[in-house]
C-alpha cells in the first residue's frame, strides 16, 4: 500500500511537520507501507484555467499523478483566515472529481486558534467527500503553540491522536481493498 501525505502549505514548516508525523506513524505500523510527502512549497503548481491536466507544467501533472496513484491520503492545510489553503483549494481543483474513490483521506490542519478546528468539518470534509474520498471520523487539529522553535510536534497528546487517525485510516483503507478483491471476484 502506498499513503502519498499532501502539505497544503506555500511558508513554514508545521504543516509539513504534521503531515510527516502521520507517515511516520503510518511506517511505525505497517513497516512494507510505501510513504511519500508532497509538499507544495516545493512544486511549481499552476493555477487552475480550466483545462485539461495535459495543458499545464510538469509539477502540476506530477503532483496530481502522484495524488492518483496513492492508495490513500493525508491531507494537511494550515488554516488562514478561517479556511484552507489557497494552494490546497487550487490542487483539489486540478482533481478529477472521482480523484478519491476508495481512498481514505486522513486530515491533519494547524492553526493559531482554537476555532479553526471547525474549518476541517465545514469546509475541507465536504470537499474530500465530493472527490469521492472516504474521511475518517477522527482527525487532527494542532494548534501552533504544540510545536517548539523548530515546528516539531511537543505534545504527546496530540501524537497519540495521530496514532489514532493512523489506526483508523489503515481499518479503514484494508477493508475498503478487501472489498474491492470481493467485488473483483
Amino acid at each position: 500500500m502506498k499513503l502519498v501525505g499532501i502539505s497544503g502549505s506555500l511558508v513554514g514548516q508545521k504543516t509539513a511537520e504534521a503531515v510527516h508525523s502521520v507517515l511516520f506513524a503510518a511506517r511505525g505500523l505497517d513497516s512494507a507501507i510505501q510513504t511519500e510527502l508532497i509538499d507544495l512549497k516545493d512544486y511549481d503548481v499552476e493555477f487552475v484555467r480550466g483545462k485539461p491536466l495535459a495543458f499545464y507544467n510538469e509539477d502540476t501533472i506530477e503532483v496530481v499523478n502522484k495524488i492518483l496513484s496513492a492508495d490513500f491520503l493525508v491531507i494537511g492545510t494550515p488554516i488562514y483566515q478561517a479556511s484552507i489553503s489557497g494552494v490546497l483549494k487550487n490542487l483539489f481543483d486540478h482533481l478529477p472529481v472521482d480523484a478519491f474513490k476508495s481512498k481514505v483521506t486522513g486530515i491533519v490542519t494547524t492553526g493559531g486558534t482554537e476555532k479553526h478546528f471547525l474549518v476541517t468539518e465545514y469546509q475541507l470534509k465536504p470537499i474530500l467527500s465530493y472527490l469521492k474520498g472516504v474521511v475518517p471520523s477522527s482527525n487532527v487539529f494542532i494548534h501552533n503553540d504544540f510545536f517548539n522553535e523548530n515546528s516539531e510536534i511537543i505534545d504527546d497528546d496530540i501524537l497519540k491522536r495521530i496514532e489514532k487517525l493512523v489506526e483508523e485510516m489503515f481499518f479503514l483503507q484494508k477493508g475498503l481493498m478487501g472489498k474491492r478483491t470481493y467485488i473483483e471476484n
